[in-house]
């Protein structure tokens, strides 16, 4: 079995931070075997040289080796890309072809950024890390494939689950081993020799001398929180490299290729303003709530004056309440009597005779709540009638005293057919 040392050597990996020696001692235990491997780890990180290691130094040294940026793919073309499709399985299929599955039998497949599936396509592939069959697109015949899978992924599978993106089945197929790489930012001490290594290369491709960066650049690089990893940190030795005549970088020079840092939260920001929208639509919604309980008070004082009374002050009615049900009184021939309660018609005029019930009444008003709509409307007939009586049938005149236009009267009258 080889050492760490030696692999880091044969794949030009840098560093010596403890989790990163670990995932390789990972790598090189699995390798001999055929279990599946799953690879987490932040985008940049260098996840691409796990499947590598254990290719290499498996018994499939000598098969093929792909790697599939299962991201990049669209979605309608990558069941045809990873399980071949037969001719004339679809538009554009003119001739049979092979898929990489069918191509690296007897070898390794790398699947990076498997969380990016689509559902259908995981269980096509939960299928072959079963038994190892798979069915061609727009082909009924079942076909057989040795192939080792190491997967890699940014996301968190977790919570992709429970969205019910990613099968849960599949999750534990692909995850027999779990090997983590650990982001740049845990791996302080391996910053300053990655970037000289970058450094190095890029000063021998572009004819350059070497860039050599002071004390203030070194603890710049090491407290910066490299969002994007070893990736970011390559780009960033590269434009130094190409565009700086002055090979001493100082903290001040190294500063300004770096981006700011508050930049590198976006998805916390909009977190945080999607968290205070729902609560400004939220208290929006308790004030309505309130507002409208506050009617409903209102109007059932009114229903149990009228009940108690036979009537009710229109001074002693909550106005708000007044123009929510009424709406605008400034044209009152368009106000329907049908459009709003008919308390409105009682409580505009104080009748003659009033009707006097028990002054305990309302101690009974729990148990009669729904009488209290009929109530209210033999009220309504009852001073329709009076004001016609009172007025000798003028429905002018009666109108003017109920407060209502004549032609809502008029409706009334023959909706009660008096």
């Amino acid at each position: 079995m080889e050492s760490v040392q030696n692999i880091k050597q044969r794949f030009e990996i840098i560093g010596n931070e403890p989790k990163l020696n670990r995932a390789i001692e990972k790598a090189i235990q699995v390798a001999p075997t055929d279990i599946s491997v799953l690879v987490v780890g932040e985008s940049g990180v260098g996840k691409e040289s796990i499947p590598k290691i254990i290719h290499s130094l498996s018994h499939r040294k000598h098969g093929k080796y792909i790697a599939v940026n299962c991201g990049a793919i669209p979605e309608g073309t990558i069941d045809s890309e990873l399980f071949g499709h037969e001719k004339g399985a679809f538009t554009g299929a003119t001739s049979t072809r092979e898929g990489y599955f069918e191509v690296a039998n007897g070898g390794t497949i790398f699947l990076d950024e498997v969380g990016e599936l689509p559902l259908t396509t995981q269980v096509r592939l939960l299928r072959i890390l079963e038994n190892g069959e798979f069915l061609k697109v727009g082909s009924s015949q079942v076909q057989k494939t040795d192939v080792r899978i190491v997967a890699a992924t940014n996301v968190n599978l977790f919570d992709a689950i429970q969205k019910g993106k990613f099968r849960e089945d599949l999750y534990y197929r692909l995850s027999t081993v779990d090997i983590v790489l650990p982001p740049l930012r845990e791996r302080k001490d391996d910053i300053h020799l990655l970037f000289r290594k970058f450094a190095a290369d890029f000063a021998h491709k572009y004819k350059m001398p070497p860039l050599k960066l002071d004390d203030s650049a070194i603890q710049l690089l090491q407290k910066f929180r490299w969002s994007g990893n070893i990736r970011q940190l390559r780009n960033v030795a590269e434009q130094i490299s190409v565009l700086e005549t002055n090979r001493e970088i100082n903290g001040s020079i190294l500063n300004s290729y770096l981006p700011d840092e508050g930049s590198n939260l976006p998805s916390v920001i909009n977190e945080k303003k999607a968290e205070s929208d729902f609560s400004t639509e939220r208290d929006i919604l308790y004030k309505v709530l309130f507002d409208m309980k506050s009617d409903l008070n209102d109007l059932k004082k009114l229903t149990l004056e009228l009940m108690k009374n036979g009537t009710a002050k229109a001074q002693d009615i909550n106005p708000n309440l007044i123009q929510k049900i009424y709406g605008s009184q400034e044209d009152d021939s368009e106000i329907d009597f049908e459009e709003r309660p008919s308390t409105a018609l009682i409580a505009s005029k104080k009748p003659d005779n009033q009707y006097d019930e028990p002054e305990d009444s309302y101690l009974y008003t729990e148990t009669i709540e729904e009488e209290e709509v009929l109530r209210l409307e033999q009220k309504e007939i009852e001073m329709i009638k009076k004001s016609l009586e009172k007025n000798k049938g003028k429905r002018k005149a009666a109108a003017e005293e109920l407060g209502i236009s004549e032609r809502t009267l008029y409706r009334k009258i023959k909706q009660f057919d008096l």
